[in-house]
């Protein structure tokens, strides 16, 4: 059998790539993503009622991140209609850039949603950073949004009843009205 000789050289060569990638790596997730929806939130959301959601962006590594983009995104998931939503209605505050983050740093962010569609959601906030090659997501919210009911019963039911007995009225007062005039002659 042939001895196989290793050069040292290239053997620590590749030891020290392995480890300043691994050392890149680690600095490019240097931040963290908390997303909450906000308290005040209705529990059962329908269209047209409005939803805020929160961020916390922290800055656990050792060096300040310059350049940070952050941007929410909407995706459906009904069976069959999965797709990303366009959020031209849904949102006027849709990303945050430029900031820059010191060590220690938490950047808060508050991203306000209209509900346009019923069906099922998920929202999620994604960060990428100038410096960095990688792009960060938080943790996904789902929640579902029901159809608003097109009739109201609340708003019906006076009107319903209201038209017939303003007829009714009428009706009496000008039958009450004309009783009056032929008793006058």
């Amino acid at each position: 059998m042939r001895e196989m000789k290793i050069d040292k050289g290239l053997l620590l060569t590749c030891i020290m790539m392995v480890l300043l990638t691994s050392i890149s790596a680690a600095a490019e997730t240097s931040l963290t993503i908390d997303l909450r929806p906000d308290g005040k939130n209705p529990s059962a959301p329908i269209m047209g009622n409005h939803l805020k959601f929160l961020t916390a962006i922290t800055n656990t590594g050792g060096s300040t991140v310059e350049g940070l983009v952050a941007w929410i995104s909407l995706v459906e998931i009904d069976p069959g209609n999965e797709q990303p939503m366009d959020l031209e209605d849904w949102s006027a505050h849709k990303a945050v850039s430029g900031a820059s983050l010191k060590p220690g740093e938490t950047l808060h962010t508050e991203w306000p949603m209209r509900l346009i569609k019923s069906g099922d959601y998920r929202v999620l906030v994604s960060v990428a950073n100038r410096g960095g090659r990688d792009v960060l997501a938080s943790r996904t919210i789902e929640f579902h949004v029901r159809q608003k009911p097109v009739l109201q019963a609340g708003r019906i039911v006076p009107v319903a009843m209201g038209i017939p007995l303003v007829f009714a009225g009428l009706l009496l007062f000008a039958g009450n009205k004309k009783r009056r005039w032929r008793k006058s002659d």
